[in-house]
């Protein structure tokens, strides 16, 4: 059996559901889906949009997350990746056994307003400032990739948003961006030793997903990406894992034989082992090794995530890439 073949549960739903060759969005349907979308102001062709083999909502956001002390928190093992935001108020983890079934958690750090995102098809991990315009907006997953990316969508215009770059594609907001947020991407075992006092997301009482098991067993070793119909990256596997920061980013596997690594204009990159893929064996704390990632300039986090080689390409075709 294929590893793409392996993916379980509600993607096998889409992979049954959806052809490898599925039908561009029109502006007909999405009206239909989205009335409020003002379809007119697009800052791309609507035929990049492709159904992800779920209707709007079809995988839900948490809205109104819920959280426990560190201390009261059981069931996670120790090198299940987390990814989590630090201030004044508190820390705050949000485990991928979690966000790889709701994609979306919308959260208040320290009175910033958030959006704690995660794409399993690109293994894209980023957190925005729910703030434009003097607006906070609250958003949910629209049913859409573009790029095999998960394209989000806010309640108060319904514009759609690309969760890989923040931007606004179509809609009313087609112009902004929304303001990443530094945050770590770390193992569980690392957050509660270094913040035995944070907080902790735990399932939604509505929940009725498997949390600690991935629907996306074996996709780190599929031959090429889910629903993704654009050209592939030179000199690296479509698979193969990069660090991003901004527009430059650096291959894992070479960031891992050559970490540290300063950059000239003062980034540092460190590379250290003990986190498992969320995509690689069915029980998550169960994937293969594929070490912490932390991106500073001084000592300040710096927003970075880390995304599979094609969706980098997708998005940024002349990017720089070390790998």
């Amino acid at each position: 059996m294929k590893p793409a073949s392996r993916l379980n549960l509600f993607a096998v739903a889409i992979l049954l559901a959806v052809p490898a060759t599925a039908s561009a969005e029109s502006a007909r349907s999405l009206q239909k889906e989205f009335p409020r979308l003002e379809v007119t102001k697009s800052a791309i062709n609507l035929r990049e949009l492709q159904s992800g083999g779920v209707p709007r909502d079809g995988i839900p956001a948490i809205l109104d997350p819920q959280f426990l002390p560190v201390s009261e928190v059981t069931g996670l093992g120790d090198d299940e990746p987390v990814i989590f935001l630090s201030g004044t108020c508190g820390a705050y983890a949000f485990p991928y056994r979690i966000l790889i079934w709701h994609e979306i958690v919308q959260h208040d750090q320290c009175g910033l307003p958030v959006a704690v995102t995660y794409c399993p098809l690109c293994n894209t991990s980023m957190v925005f400032d729910r703030r434009v315009g003097g607006t906070v907006l609250s958003f949910g997953t629209s049913g859409r990739l573009r790029h095999s990316d998960l394209v989000m969508y806010d309640h108060q215009t319904e514009t759609l948003w690309q969760q890989f770059t923040g931007e606004a594609i179509v809609g009313s907001h087609v112009g902004k961006t929304l303001a990443p947020v530094p945050a770590r991407i770390e193992s569980w075992r690392r957050f509660r030793e270094e913040f035995a006092d944070g907080r902790v997301l735990i399932p939604p009482s509505w929940g009725r997903s498997a949390y600690g098991r991935t629907p996306y067993e074996g996709y780190d070793s599929a031959p090429t990406p889910f629903l993704y119909q654009g050209r592939m990256p030179r000199g690296i596997d479509p698979m193969a894992r990069v660090v991003r920061v901004g527009t430059r980013a650096w291959s894992l596997t070479w960031l891992r034989k050559n970490s540290p690594v300063e950059t000239a204009d003062g980034l540092r990159l460190e590379w250290r082992e003990g986190q498992n893929s969320a995509l690689d064996r069915a029980a998550i704390s169960r994937g293969k090794d594929i070490g912490n990632v932390r991106v500073t300039r001084g000592d300040v986090d710096v927003a970075f995530s880390v995304d599979f080689a094609f969706a980098y390409r997708a998005f940024y075709p002349e990017g720089e890439l070390v790998k």
